[in-house]
């Protein structure tokens, strides 16, 4: 548990040392946010929608968590090509143990991200149902969080090419992203795309803070967490397997 803790406490203070790194993070959602929200807000109003900002938001906050959790697994990638994986391997220390503190970690900074999404938001208009409803977002916050953090690292586990990995990871965060209903409702999407959306873990995600934040959900909210709790368990799992066969 120690060795867990200190790799935690390691990648948050990587994290908070960087600040272009904090700045570069939410540059692309808070694009989004002021974008779509003040741009497409009326023309979803009109159409009988609703508020889009009290829509959009939740798909932000998991947008901003799905980019920072995944390109974590960038830093094992570094940290092998320049020799500090090794020095980190080497110690006494189950490499299960470091992967989970690796992946704690980086899901801790995720959550950060999309904290500061949501504080963000609730300055230019975005109204939460209640206070109370803070902790079941954080709880979806931390799960979708660790689900794609261990998604990163088990890639970047098997890879050893930064570049490569880049490459991966937009080929799958786009779509998952976007068939998400981050950006816009799935309800009526033609049928062979309803089915990507039905398998994509980031759906559940975002569904689960919608509900949480709004009150306004497609699943119950215990449904949508079961899944993301199922999905982050077996990532994990399939994570410290491939993080366990790095080789140095």
């Amino acid at each position: 548990m120690n060795a867990i803790y200190i790799l935690w406490l390691r990648q948050v203070k990587r994290y908070f040392r960087s600040k272009s790194r904090i700045i570069g993070a939410l540059g692309q959602p808070l694009l989004f946010l002021f974008a779509l929200g003040f741009g497409f807000g009326p023309i979803f109003e009109r159409a009988g929608e609703g508020d889009y900002l009290q829509f959009l938001v939740p798909g932000i906050i998991a947008m901003s968590i799905l980019f920072t959790s995944i390109f974590n697994g960038i830093e094992i990638i570094w940290d092998r090509q320049f020799g500090f994986l090794k020095e980190t391997l080497v110690a006494p220390v189950s490499r299960v143990n470091i992967m989970l503190g690796k992946t704690l970690g980086g899901a801790s900074v995720s959550i950060f991200q999309g904290i500061t999404i949501l504080a963000i938001a609730s300055m230019i208009g975005f109204r939460l149902t209640h206070p109370s409803v803070l902790l079941a977002a954080l709880l979806f916050m931390f799960l979708v969080a660790l689900f794609f953090t261990a998604l990163g690292s088990a890639i970047a586990s098997v890879l050893d090419d930064i570049h490569g990995f880049q490459l991966i990871m937009n080929f799958l965060v786009m779509p998952l992203f976007f068939l998400s209903g981050a950006l816009f409702p799935v309800e009526d999407l033609p049928p062979a795309v309803n089915i990507f959306v039905q398998f994509n873990p980031l759906s559940y995600g975002v569904d689960g803070l919608r509900g949480s934040l709004t009150g306004v959900f497609q699943l119950a909210l215990w449904a949508n967490f079961a899944v993301l709790t199922a999905c982050g368990a077996i990532m994990v799992i399939i994570g410290a397997y491939l993080f366990s066969r790095v080789e140095i």
